[in-house]
């Protein structure tokens, strides 16, 4: 089904779990991963641990079948950081000024 993904060697599946995904997204995507299982390289990356894919994921069964597939012979990397994309916009936005009851100052006079 898939014959003209297998001449990459490597494929990688960004944000997989950014988006709820109906039963015929996630049939094709676990046929994907069962083709390419043991036979040739793949790159998930994730927003979310494994336990909570069956959140995203309509049919729990193939979830659990895909994930041990995915999780057998790999490296997994954890990375609890901050979003790059995230602390970039935050950078970019302007700052709100501040009111003036917000101040440290202490002017109060007797």
């Amino acid at each position: 089904m898939h014959h003209g993904l297998d001449k990459y060697h490597l494929l990688i599946l960004d944000d997989l779990c950014y988006a709820q995904k109906d039963q015929a997204e996630t049939s094709v995507l676990f046929e994907l991963i069962a083709a390419r299982y043991e036979r040739r390289s793949l790159i998930v990356t994730a927003n979310r641990p494994f336990g909570e894919w069956t959140s995203v994921f309509p049919d729990t069964a193939m979830t659990l079948a895909a994930g041990d597939r995915l999780v057998h012979h790999s490296s997994i990397f954890e990375m609890n950081v901050e979003s790059y994309r995230r602390k970039a916009a935050t950078a970019r936005s302007p700052r709100k000024p501040r009111a003036a009851s917000d101040t440290d100052s202490d002017t109060s006079t007797a």
